[in-house]
């Protein structure tokens, strides 16, 4: 370990002595000379380092302190002399409670003869401000080796904490953002691995679908080719109206398919005007009761009622429901379509005494390519409801669905009386 000794004080001017010199004298001499050589290279280099630098006795008191300690704890010099150095600068914790002396590291090092180091800790200048240090305390000792002080040497570390709290913050800032991004990653993961499963199931559903009916039309085609004679001009036309039944059915699911990609591609505005409901939801059962083993009824407390709707999105939004409602009803099947106003707002609750919808699918019946698990071979997409989805949402209104299995479903469906034009959302 290093050791600090302490040089005891001597006069600038040796004492009178004799008028003849002998050696003791000229000894004496020299080695005072050097002696205040030294101190003045030792100050010399105190007031040229930029530390500040200050030495204490075995009680606590200010022996020296240099002009750059003096300066940082805004002090003079001849002020500091003889002072205790912890009720000066060391008297408080960086919080502002008291710092007991026993427990100062500073006074520690001539009391245990130990080197100590800090840099949590604060001084206190003579304004009451504090600033963040760094210090070392080193035990002094005099020539015959016994403890007589420390020594201090400290320097201010504010820039240093500011970086190192810039740099923490910075970091903090920096993980924050990487997981942010490692969560957006993950989501747009999550919805390429949905996007691929859902045209792995479009992919399915498409092949399925078209399957059955490019099947019936070339089994139609090839039986109107081979027994075109032998075949009755009745059996030649259930024929051609089977080919012309799939063609049409292929047609829809196209379309379907087109409609969602425009959704998805925002490309779909609502072009809304003025509809009188009663005769559009009149005329629009008449066309689906001709076509139908069910009985299509429409109840409505008015004799006229109008909106300003988007005409194509309404009748595909009925359309689908009410074909929905059709399909999946036993032959001779009730099936009511009820129009209603309630303050601004239009409702349309179609109901059916059908197969129902079995509970655990309810949940999913929105979706693209769902469809229930009790629907059989009944034909279908499990596009239709997504579009109605789509087409209400566009409308600003809302879908409700109740259903019951064996029993029936009811669809409800709410619009706002006048529409805004906007694109679809995504």
């Amino acid at each position: 370990m290093r050791q600090y000794y302490w040089l005891q004080s001597a006069p600038a001017h040796p004492p009178e002595t004799d008028p003849e010199p002998n050696l003791e004298t000229n000894l004496e001499t020299h080695l005072e000379t050097d002696l205040e050589t030294l101190r003045r290279q030792h100050e010399l280099i105190l007031n040229s380092v930029g530390e500040g630098v200050y030495g204490v006795d075995l009680a606590g008191k200010v022996t020296f302190v240099n002009p750059a300690a003096a300066k940082m704890i805004g002090w003079e010099i001849e002020a500091l002399i003889g002072q205790s150095m912890h009720a000066v600068l060391h008297h408080s914790k960086p919080d502002g409670t008291s710092y007991p002396v026993q427990d100062c590291l500073i006074y520690k090092a001539f009391r245990d003869g130990k080197i100590h180091r800090a840099n949590t800790e604060v001084f206190w200048r003579r304004d009451g401000s504090s600033f963040p240090v760094e210090y070392i305390s080193t035990p002094m000792q005099d020539q015959q080796g016994n403890l007589v002080g420390t020594v201090v040497a400290f320097q201010d570390i504010t820039q240093r904490k500011w970086a190192e709290t810039l740099l923490q913050q910075t970091n903090e800032e920096l993980e924050l953002k990487v997981k942010e991004r490692t969560v957006e990653l993950q989501q747009v993961n999550e919805q390429l691995q949905e996007l691929n499963n859902l045209k792995s199931r479009f992919v399915s559903m498409v092949c399925h679908e078209f399957r059955n009916p490019l099947n019936n039309i070339l089994l139609s085609s090839s039986s109107l080719d081979r027994y075109d004679a032998q075949l009755l001009p009745d059996h030649r036309r259930e024929y051609l109206n089977g080919i012309k039944t799939d063609v049409e059915r292929m047609t829809q699911m196209i379309d379907d398919i087109l409609v969602i990609g425009k959704t998805e591609a925002h490309r779909l505005m609502i072009q809304p005007k003025p509809i009188e409901l009663v005769q559009f939801c009149q005329a629009l059962v008449a066309e689906l009761q001709l076509a139908s083993a069910q009985q299509i009824t429409l109840s409505s407390r008015h004799r006229r009622l109008m909106a300003e709707l988007d005409e194509k999105l309404l009748r595909s939004i009925l359309t689908n429901i009410l074909s929905n409602s059709i399909r999946y009803s036993h032959d001779g099947g009730l099936i009511n379509l009820q129009l209603s106003k309630r303050s601004n707002q239009v409702i349309f609750r179609i109901s059916d005494q059908g197969i129902g919808i079995p509970h655990e699918d309810l949940a999913d019946l929105f979706e693209p390519f769902h469809r229930g698990k009790n629907v059989s071979n009944i034909p279908g997409t499990g596009l239709g409801l997504n579009i109605v989805k789509r087409f209400v949402d566009l409308q600003n209104g809302q879908i409700k669905v109740s259903s019951k299995l064996n029993v029936g479903t009811s669809f409800t469906i709410t619009l706002p009386l006048s529409s805004c034009a906007k694109p679809v959302p995504n």
